[in-house]
């Protein structure tokens, strides 16, 4: 079982920088990918950031905009978000995929942090 925390949302002026922060607590026989969705009010969740091994994806709306980034170790995963916009405005959500010993795959997700971005 693996518990994901995030920290570091907050209210920011259009512009602004914040940086997530999520940290993962548990085991788990192998991490795929380490992630940050979103969602807005009365939308769905979508895909931010994903970061793999070696190699990093973005959604089209934030790129050039954020990073995401994780320690060697797997344990923490960040979203420095830069030139913030009010369409930002989200609860942002880490997400850890991986596989059990036995190979059958496995998601966490995180209970979220609000993010508002004022005009």
């Amino acid at each position: 079982q693996v518990q994901l925390v995030e920290s570091g949302g907050g209210l920011v002026q259009a512009g602004g920088s914040l940086r997530l922060s999520c940290a993962a607590s548990g085991s788990i026989f192998s991490i795929n990918a380490m992630g940050w969705y979103r969602q807005a009010p009365g939308k769905q969740r979508e895909l931010v950031a994903v970061i793999t091994s070696g190699r990093s994806n973005y959604a089209d709306s934030v790129k050039g905009r954020f990073t995401i980034s994780r320690d060697n170790a797997k344990t923490m995963v960040y979203l420095q978000m830069n030139s913030l916009e009010p369409e930002d405005t989200a609860v942002y959500y880490c997400n850890v995929a991986g596989a059990r010993a036995s190979g059958s795959t496995v998601v966490y997700w995180g209970q979220g942090t609000q993010v508002t971005v004022s005009s």
